[in-house]
Parts: C-alpha cells; structure tokens; sequence
C-alpha cells in the first residue's frame, strides 16, 4: 500500500527532542561529576554535529524510507544495508528494557511511602517495563496519526520535567548554595577506567538525528522538514543534557546520584529543602511519560527497518506490508516487542537491577555503535551535494567515523561497582555477538529464499 504522509514539522521537531534526548544520560552524566558537563560539550562537537550533517545532506539525496539501511545499501551493497539495519534495530531491543527501567525507578516517586520499597524488586521493574512496553507497541499498530500523539506526548513531558528540574536547581542554589562545586578545575575530564566507559554512553547519548530517516516515506515534504525540525530541536536537546546536569550537580553530590533514578533524586531533595513538594510526584510522572514517549517513538522508527528488509525479501514477506487500513508495519512491531520483553528477563538474570541496568545499558551502546561505522562511511563513499557540501561531509563524517570507532571500545568494559565484571562482559559481548551472528544467519537465509524463488516463478 502507498504510505501515508503523517508527520508535518512540529511531529518532526518533537519526534527528534524525544528520540535525541534522553533523561537517563543526565543522571548517568550527573553521577560522573562536573567533569561530565565538559563530556557532553565535547560529545555534541564530535557526535551530534558530524551525525546531523551526515543525515541532512543523506537524506535530502535519498528521502527514502529506510534510512540508514538504504544509504549503506547504496554504497556497498546489500549484505551491508541489511547488517546496518539489523545491527541498528538489533540495538533497540535492549535499549527499550533500558529506558523502560528508567522510567519504573523515576516513576517510585509518585508515591515515596511505596517507592522505597520497591526500588530493589525486579518484578516491579519487570512489570513497569512490559507495561510500558505494551502500550508505546499498541499505539503504533494503529499507525503513526495515533502513535505520533504519545511521540509528542513524550517531548512535551521531557521538556516540561526537564524546566522544572532547571527551575529547582537555580532556586536551590541560589537559596543554599550548589551541593556540588562547578569550577574550572572541577569540570576537567580524566582518563580513568569509570570516565572513558562513560565517553562511550554520551556519544550513544548524542545521536538521534539519524532516527526519524527510517520514516522518510512518512514525512510531509520531508527534504524541508527534517533539517529545519533539527535544527529547531538540536538547542533543546542540547538544553535537556548540559542544563539538565548542571540542576542535578546543584541539588547533589555525585555520589549520591543514583544513574538509574538521578534525576528524580534531585527533583526531590531541591523541592523538600524548597518546602515545594507537591512537585516531585508531578515531574516522576512527567519522566515516566517521556521514557514512554521516547519507547514509543523508536519502536515506531525502527519497525521500519524489518519493513524494508521484508520488501526486500530478506525477511519473509509478511514483514514487508503494511496494515491495509491503520499503515503501520504490524509483523515487525510485534516482533520486535516479543524479542524486547525477552531482554527484560535476560537483563535482570542473575544480577541486582542495578547490575540489569549497566549491562543493558553497555549492550545499548556497543551494538549500536556497530550500523554508525557504516553511516559514516556510506557518507564518505556517496558523499553527495556540491564540492563545499561534500569537503564538509568528508570532515564531518571522519570525525563521526573516530569517535564511533573509540566509543565501541570503551562501552566493552564493565562497570566498576558490578559484583560480577566477569559475567557483565560475558554478557556484554555476548549478546553482542549473537546479534550481530543472527543478522549473518538471517541475510543469508533471505538470500537463499530469494534465489529459490526467482528460481521457481517462471514455472508457476
């Protein structure tokens, strides 16, 4: 069926501040101290800057849906657009439990009397996360004119939690002064083991731009809308990481910051020393709205990856077509949330929710790194638009390319507080390779049907 035209500007603009940001990275920012602040300013010049110029230029010279995966395509073939959309889709599946976990310890302080004693309980998260899950999966089988409300949803309620916490944190330093010093000396990176695994999640933290390239065929003039939608939308994300953690070191001491719950930490402690607590349950349930949003918004983007492997026939063909009357992918949307609710389980098996977040967390980071070294080298093999555009994309996408490349390799080590670093990299790695593995199989197995078929047709 022909695809339906659903996203204007604003939907664009919101979709990028909910799928290019994210509350999460602030606390895992915060709990790294002052120095994380420097991080991010040097995270948004070495990943966001080269990947918005990337994907502006790609996508204005190939709108098509699919994004990534038909770039890559285009420049090396099919075996590499497919491993560049199977790694990239392959990515979410543990980043869905990641931020769903997010969402379920923020959403404790809705009510502080119950929360404290759920805050250890797996099945509290478990729960929290396949709920969440069910319904960021259900809005989308009704298509993106009903999914893009809970996408836009997901942007007011991150940017609304995202005021209130700088508010605070401005009141309560100026009232009590920062609980963390911000100085100069303070905000200088180290090179310790714990900092350069942290590089690796900002990096992760600042991409985005690429996301919404996957619906191109589902945007309303799309060449206009995606540059302008980021480029309005790149100072509020930048807004929501650095602002975000500055107003959580003022109302903390990095070493109270929980990464998993951070945020919702400094909301409390400012709005309880500012006599303000009515507004703490008010900004949990704002935070668990936008990790909703932002799940939904990426199952939304990402079903269309296996969409087009579908018309490719590297799927098998019901993957391919959408819902006659609602245009939405329904196989590869149910698909994927069957293989994410596995993630959850496998996250949380033998370690603490904290243990499940970190390994859910670096898997995240390395697999996703995996389909960005070839974004960027897709764009320096097409490299398309004018000699200045294309000098331009060559710079930009080398840099891209290096800091994707550094950002793989520090995400492999585990964290330094896991009682078990062994099984954390096992796990890491892992699930890592049996990924990246499956997607080998599978491209494989598609090539073989597809071969048999072009075999078979003519004498059918």
């Amino acid at each position: 069926m022909r695809l339906r035209r659903t996203l204007g500007l604003l939907d664009v603009t919101l979709f990028f501040v909910v799928a290019g940001s994210n509350l999460q990275w602030v606390a895992t920012a915060a709990a790294a101290g002052p120095s994380s602040i420097t991080v991010w300013l040097i995270g948004g010049a070495a990943m966001f800057v080269p990947l918005s110029i990337a994907v502006i230029v790609l996508a204005s010279r190939y709108p098509d849906e699919g994004g990534m995966y038909v770039w890559s395509k285009r420049a090396f073939g099919p075996f590499a657009g497919f491993m560049t959309g199977w790694t990239y889709w392959a990515s979410n599946l543990p980043y869905f439990p990641a931020l769903l976990y997010f969402a379920a310890g923020n959403a404790l302080f809705i009510s502080a009397s119950k929360g404290s004693a759920l805050s250890a309980t797996p099945w509290y998260f478990i729960t929290v996360a396949l709920a969440g899950l069910t319904i960021a999966t259900v809005v989308n089988i009704y298509g993106l004119q009903i999914g893009k409300w809970l996408n836009n949803a997901g942007a007011v309620a991150r940017w609304s939690a995202t005021l209130l916490l700088v508010a605070l944190g401005i009141f309560a330093a100026i009232r009590f002064g920062s609980a963390t010093p911000i100085t100069l000396a303070t905000m200088r990176p180290e090179a310790h083991l714990k900092d350069v695994i942290f590089w690796s999640v900002i990096a992760f933290a600042w991409t985005g731009p690429e996301s919404i390239s996957f619906m191109g065929g589902e945007i309303k003039n799309a060449t206009r809308s995606v540059p302008i939608g980021l480029a309005i939308a790149a100072p509020a994300i930048a807004i929501i990481y650095i602002a975000g953690t500055v107003s959580v070191l003022a109302a903390l001491v990095p070493q109270n910051v929980n990464a998993s719950s951070g945020v919702m930490q400094a909301i409390s402690a400012a709005a309880t020393r500012m006599n303000w607590r009515a507004v703490t349950p008010v900004a949990a349930f704002l935070v668990a709205v936008s990790c909703v949003g932002s799940t939904s918004a990426w199952l939304g983007s990402v079903a269309r990856i296996p969409f087009v492997a579908g018309i490719d026939r590297y799927l098998p063909p019901v993957f391919g077509r959408m819902h006659p009357r609602w245009g939405s992918p329904v196989a590869a949307l149910i698909a994927q949330a069957a293989i994410a609710a596995l993630f959850i389980f496998l996250g949380q098996g033998g370690t603490s929710v904290k243990g499940a977040y970190d390994v859910l967390v670096s898997s995240t980071v390395l697999i996703t790194m995996i389909p960005f070294l070839l974004l960027f080298a897709s764009a320096l093999k097409l490299r398309p638009g004018a000699t200045s555009v294309r000098a331009l994309v060559v710079v930009a996408a080398s840099i891209g390319f290096l800091t994707t490349l550094l950002a793989m390799i520090f995400a492999g080590f585990p964290s330094g507080d896991d009682p078990n670093k062994t099984l954390a990299v096992v796990k890491i790695v892992g699930l890592t390779a049996l990924m990246v593995l499956g997607g080998v199989v599978i491209y494989l197995l598609g090539k073989r049907r597809a071969s048999l078929e072009s075999h078979t047709l003519p004498h059918t």
